[in-house]
């Protein structure tokens, strides 16, 4: 009268606290040209700012998440960590948007002088 589970997968994704994950090298080179393209893309987003006018910034503040995120995610290797670690980092990049956010309103409701700068 045994109480047997077979059958059930109580596995999860998440890596206990002593073992360690490994990466293959191949992920890190992805990622790694990813973060190259995208530090270009904002290069390129720079070169064209009197196109995009305001909205430069906020471009180049898009593809610096995107960068910090796969920094956090692959890096960091907060893919593999458990739910609560990666809700303190995301409750952290959330405040650190909202500080972009605030800095830029302050920079959009300002008058500026011509010939100043």
């Amino acid at each position: 009268m045994g109480h047997s589970h077979h059958g059930h997968d109580h596995s999860h994704k998440v890596s206990a606290p002593d073992e360690h994950h490994i990466t293959p090298l191949s992920v890190y080179l992805k990622v790694a040209g990813a973060l190259f393209a995208l530090t270009f893309l904002t290069v390129g987003a720079h070169a064209i700012h009197e196109i995009l006018g305001p909205a430069a910034s906020l471009v180049a503040f898009a593809i610096a998440g995107v960068k910090a995120f796969l920094v956090m995610a692959y890096f960091m290797h907060l893919k593999y960590e458990s739910i609560e670690n990666r809700v303190i980092f995301g409750l952290g990049f959330v405040f650190l948007l909202v500080l972009f956010g605030i800095s830029i309103t302050d920079i959009l409701s300002r008058h500026f002088i011509a010939g100043v700068l």
